[in-house]
C-alpha cells in the first residue's frame, strides 16, 4: 500500500499544475486528456485500484476519489476562467461607456396595409379565411364559372405546375384568392361572412405598377336577402377606415364570370387629388352569380350574397404616395425605415 499512496499526491500536484498552467482552452483540454482521459496518467492509476490487497483498498480509493473531485474541480474552475477571458475583447475597452442599442425591426408597408385592412372588417363581424398558393383548375377557375376558354386560363396568364395528366387534376399557382371562397362554401353552409388575404400569381413582367407576385383581399358576404346595398355600404366603410372619412365611393357596370351583376369600384379622396385625379379605380366587386352557389351546393333561390377584391400593393402605393411596386420586393432598409 505505501508504494501505490506515495503515487497519489505527486501525481495530484503534477495534474493541479498542469491545469493551472494551461492559458487557452485546447492547452486545458490536452492537460484534462494527459492526467483524466481514458488513457491519463490518473486513470491509469486508478486501474491500478484492483490489483491492491483487499485491506488496503479503502484506503486507497478514499485518496484516489478524494484527489479526483479536487482535479475535476479544478478543472471546472480554470474552463470558466479562460471561457472568461475568451470572451472578453482583446482591444482595451471602455466599459463605463454607454451600450449599444439594437434598433429595433418594425412591419413591412405591405403587413400594416393587410393588418389595417384586417381590422376594418373585423370591426363589421367578418372572420379571416386561409387557403394553399397551388390551387387545382376546380376552385381557381371551374367552380367560378369561368370556363376553360377563358383568357385568364391561358398558360400565357397562369403559372401552370408540371404536365398535365389525364387521371389527375391540372394544378396551378392560384391567380386569385377566390379559391378560398369556394372552399369555405365547400365545407360550411351559410351565412358565411369572411375576408381572404394572401398572396396571388401571375405571368406579368415586372414594371411600376405590375409584379408577377403579389396580394390580394377577397370579401364574400352570403346570407338570405343580402343586396347591392349591402355592398355598397360595406365598401363605403372599409375604404373610409382605409383612405380616410371623406372618401366616397362610385360603382361602374363591369363583367367578371363569377358575379352577376358586376361593378368596377372608384373612390375619391384628398389621395387621388394629390395624384391629379378626381376618382381612381380601387376594386372590383358585384352580386355571387348563381351559378358559384350551385357548383359549391347553394341553393340560389334561397342565399344571394356579394363578393369583391382588391390588391394590397395597390392600396399601399395610394395611401403612402409610392410611384414604383418594385419597391416593396427589394428589401431596402432605406425605403422601409420609413414606414
Amino acid at each position: 500500500m505505501s508504494g501505490f499512496a506515495d503515487q497519489i499526491e505527486p501525481l495530484r500536484q503534477a495534474a493541479l499544475a498542469g491545469l493551472a498552467a494551461a492559458t487557452t482552452l485546447p492547452a486545458l483540454e490536452q492537460a484534462r486528456v494527459a492526467f483524466l482521459g481514458a488513457n491519463g496518467s490518473f486513470t491509469a492509476l486508478l486501474k491500478q485500484l484492483g490489483t491492491l490487497p483487499r485491506e488496503d483498498k479503502p484506503a486507497a480509493g478514499k485518496a484516489l476519489n478524494l484527489a479526483k473531485v479536487e482535479l475535476e474541480a479544478a478543472l471546472t474552475a480554470r474552463r470558466e476562467q479562460l471561457e472568461l477571458e475568451a470572451s472578453l475583447p482583446k482591444d482595451p475597452t471602455d466599459f463605463t461607456l454607454p451600450g449599444r442599442r439594437r434598433s429595433l425591426g418594425r412591419l413591412h408597408p405591405l403587413t400594416q396595409v393587410t393588418e389595417d385592412i384586417v381590422r376594418s372588417f373585423r370591426k363589421i363581424g367578418f372572420a379571416v379565411a386561409d387557403g394553399p398558393e397551388i390551387e387545382d383548375e376546380q376552385h381557381c377557375f371551374d367552380a367560378l364559372n369561368t370556363p376553360a376558354d377563358h383568357p385568364a386560363r391561358d398558360s400565357q396568364d397562369t403559372f401552370y405546375l408540371g404536365q398535365p395528366v389525364a387521371s389527375a387534376p391540372r394544378t396551378l399557382l392560384r391567380t386569385h384568392t377566390s379559391s378560398v371562397q369556394i372552399r369555405v362554401m365547400e365545407k360550411q353552409p351559410p351565412p358565411i361572412r369572411i375576408i381572404v388575404p394572401g398572396r396571388v400569381y401571375r405571368r406579368d413582367n415586372a414594371d411600376a405598377t405590375h409584379n408577377p407576385t403579389f396580394h390580394q383581399v377577397e370579401g364574400l358576404y352570403v346570407d338570405r336577402n343580402v343586396t347591392v346595398g349591402d355592398l355598397k355600404g360595406t365598401v363605403e366603410f372599409v375604404f373610409r377606415e382605409l383612405m380616410g372619412p371623406e372618401t366616397r365611393i362610385r360603382f361602374r357596370p363591369h363583367y367578371f364570370s363569377y358575379t352577376e351583376p358586376s361593378f368596377e369600384i372608384d373612390f375619391s379622396s384628398t389621395l387621388t387629388r394629390k395624384m391629379g385625379k378626381e376618382w381612381l379605380e380601387i376594386a372590383g366587386c358585384g352580386m355571387v352569380h348563381p351559378q358559384v352557389f350551385e357548383n359549391v351546393g347553394y341553393d340560389p333561390e334561397v342565399w344571394s350574397g356579394w363578393a369583391f377584391g382588391f390588391g394590397i400593393e395597390r392600396i399601399a402605393m395610394i395611401r403612402y404616395g409610392i410611384s414604383d411596386i418594385r419597391l416593396f420586393y427589394e428589401n431596402d432598409i432605406r425605403f422601409l425605415r420609413q414606414f
